[in-house]
């Protein structure tokens, strides 16, 4: 019997922390587990990730409960990932926006991820049951839009590839803080298996190009203060470089993806073994970044069946 993925024997609750990262700005956080962004304006409040179920995303707006009795207006989804996107229903908003290639991304993969997501982490799914379907969003955008919560401006945008094609990133100017999504981590391996390694560097410059006072990144503790940011970033792009350089040698030799995994290993493991769903995302790190080396520029599907077969030729 093939070994499990490292997240379906990840059962322990996380610890929440709901953390300022400017006025009337919040990032809600668990320890690794995805993360959701809450912006209050003057009249309204608009949600930044969706969490992966109704269940978890009345978790969050208990939290939004404890700062504002305004009504959620808003739900941005940074890409298309089911972990994400099909908490949605929960929150009642009149919007739920996306980039063009991110809503595209649903109806070409959104099942099979939400498939495929739903074996490798359980215990984000509890309560999937009441998951209506597909997340769908009502208002779409080609490389930039812009919300006004009241007087507050919210702009949101493409910066670029990285965690997957369609990524979108959430800026607000009052406060110079911006929510990243799953493009910058903290003391959290990113998650490649759907992403452009070659593309993902010069979209944290972008990033970088903002300077930020805070960020809210997909996965970790909020980041608050130009310190944090620009540790953050630069970790995340040691993570992804650190990923990719050597499985690129390897294929330029005409190695194996048992190999690339390898050497992937002997780069990663000490520098970033300690990182919140690491080891859960090194097999489809080192998948991705095999094909991204052999020219394959599109990511292939995952499915539950690929999920199993990938791991299994990496257990050998």
């Amino acid at each position: 019997m093939a070994k499990a993925f490292a997240s379906q024997g990840d059962l322990e609750e996380k610890t929440v922390s709901f953390t300022e990262v400017g006025e009337g700005l919040y990032a809600f956080t668990a320890e690794g587990d995805p993360n959701t962004g809450v912006i209050i304006g003057d009249e309204s409040v608009m949600i930044v990730e969706a969490q992966a179920t109704p269940r978890l995303a009345r978790k969050v707006i208990e939290c939004v409960r404890t700062v504002t009795d305004k009504p959620i207006s808003h739900v941005v989804l940074t890409h298309y990932h089911a972990v994400r996107v099909l908490g949605a229903s929960a929150y009642g908003a009149r919007e739920i926006i996306m980039s063009e290639k991110a809503a595209a991304m649903v109806e070409e993969r959104g099942q099979e991820d939400w498939d495929s997501e739903f074996g490798r982490f359980p215990r984000l799914f509890q309560g999937h049951e009441e998951i209506p379907g597909l997340t769908r969003p009502t208002t779409t955008f080609r490389d930039k839009m812009t919300v006004y919560l009241g007087k507050r401006r919210v702009d949101i945008m493409t910066l670029g590839r990285a965690h997957t094609a369609g990524d979108a990133v959430i800026w607000v100017p009052d406060q110079e803080v911006m929510f990243t999504g799953d493009i910058v981590e903290y003391h959290s391996a990113c998650y490649c298996g759907d992403g452009h390694f070659g593309d993902w560097g010069g979209t944290l410059d972008a990033i970088a190009g903002y300077k930020p006072k805070s960020i809210a990144p997909g996965r970790g503790d909020a980041l608050v203060g130009e310190e944090m940011v620009g540790k953050a970033i630069a970790a995340t792009r040691d993570f992804v470089d650190s990923t990719y350089a050597p499985v690129a040698r390897i294929v330029a030799r005409g190695g194996s993806l048992k190999e690339a995994w390898d050497a992937v290993r002997a780069s990663c493991d000490a520098k970033f073994g300690d990182y919140a769903i690491y080891e859960h995302c090194l097999p489809f790190n080192v998948a991705r970044a095999y094909d991204e080396a052999r020219g394959i520029d599109t990511p292939r599907v995952w499915t539950a069946e690929r999920d199993r077969e990938m791991w299994e030729a990496l257990q050998g």
